[in-house]
């Protein structure tokens, strides 16, 4: 069992989102603790939407496994209101069952115990597979206002993915329209619309090219899933490493399984509409390396 006092400060919180910043849990986690009665609030069960009282005592009865020494989080940029975090090709961002002990979430939320401050969360989710900057908010208010940002494209984020192929022209824009099959998660590009589809829009540029391979930056116009994947093997130019969208035969004789594509740039695009977020206004987070740009096209710097 665990016992907090509500602070001055944490009144006003969503009982369930008080959980999720004192224990990093994902909310799905939380309604299943929820709904087998292991969340009390002085003594009751209460909504997972209950508004927090000062010196309301929370109280959870979940018995959770002890926690494993994590591997230590690559952080680029951190202040009060927000983590940046570069999120490893082959880890989960998080996960919604809570079977999994070793999520970027998990990681970074050990690190922030072990310094004695409260849980973050993600504020967008990058695939397993794919290795890249991912935010994490600090706070609840913090959370609102950067997914609003994101809704409104004003945070913007730039890839750089190793393609077969040389494009033609080597830079441009690729639109078209997505459809999404949630049962096989995959996506099908189509040029003209279809029922489900939604428009997608890539801006590329060609930055290297040799042995066969191209190394290309994204900037994503839209956000839809498996976008860059999709769109670059649509027109010829699967990435290197993706069997999904890809040929696992060509991946394989280069001797990659994972498909070579990193969120290596965040650019907080707004001014005074992100409020307490203004001061990050015209800010930029860059990765310092990326392994497989060094591996295919050495001595490119970004």
């Amino acid at each position: 069992m665990e016992e907090w006092q509500v602070t001055k400060k944490e009144a006003g919180l969503r009982l369930d989102r008080y959980l999720q910043e004192k224990k990093g849990w994902p909310r799905s986690f939380f309604m299943k603790a929820q709904r087998t009665n292991k969340i009390k609030v002085n003594r009751k069960k209460e909504d997972p939407s209950y508004r927090l009282a000062e010196g309301d005592r929370v109280i959870s009865f979940v018995l959770e496994e002890k926690k494993k020494s994590l591997p230590p989080v690559d952080v680029l940029y951190e202040d009060d209101h927000i983590l940046a975090v570069n999120k490893p090709a082959g880890l989960l961002s998080l996960d919604v069952t809570g079977k999994e002990k070793d999520t970027l979430l998990d990681r970074v939320n050990g690190m922030l115990a072990g310094k004695g401050q409260g849980a973050a969360y993600p504020v967008h989710r990058i695939d397993f597979n794919t290795s890249g900057i991912l935010l994490f908010a600090r706070d609840e208010e913090t959370g609102h206002i950067l997914d609003r940002l994101i809704k409104e494209r004003k945070v913007k984020k730039s890839y750089l993915c190793v393609v077969r192929g040389s494009l033609q022209p080597p830079a441009g824009r690729m639109e078209n329209y997505i459809f999404k099959d949630a049962r096989k998660n995959r996506v099908y590009v189509t040029e003209d619309p279809v029922k489900g589809a939604r428009t997608a829009i890539t801006d590329y540029e060609t930055k290297a090219f040799g042995r066969g391979l191209s190394l290309v930056e994204c900037r994503l116009l839209t956000g839809r899933t498996h976008q860059i994947r999709s769109q670059m093997a649509h027109g010829g130019h699967p990435l290197l490493g993706d069997d999904k969208y890809g040929s696992k035969e060509w991946n394989r004789k280069m001797g990659e399984r994972r498909q070579l594509l990193c969120a290596f740039r965040v650019t907080f695009s707004f001014g005074e509409e992100a409020g307490p977020l203004s001061y990050l206004s015209g800010r930029t987070v860059t990765m310092d390396r990326i392994p497989f740009v060094e591996r295919y096209f050495k001595g490119y710097r970004w």
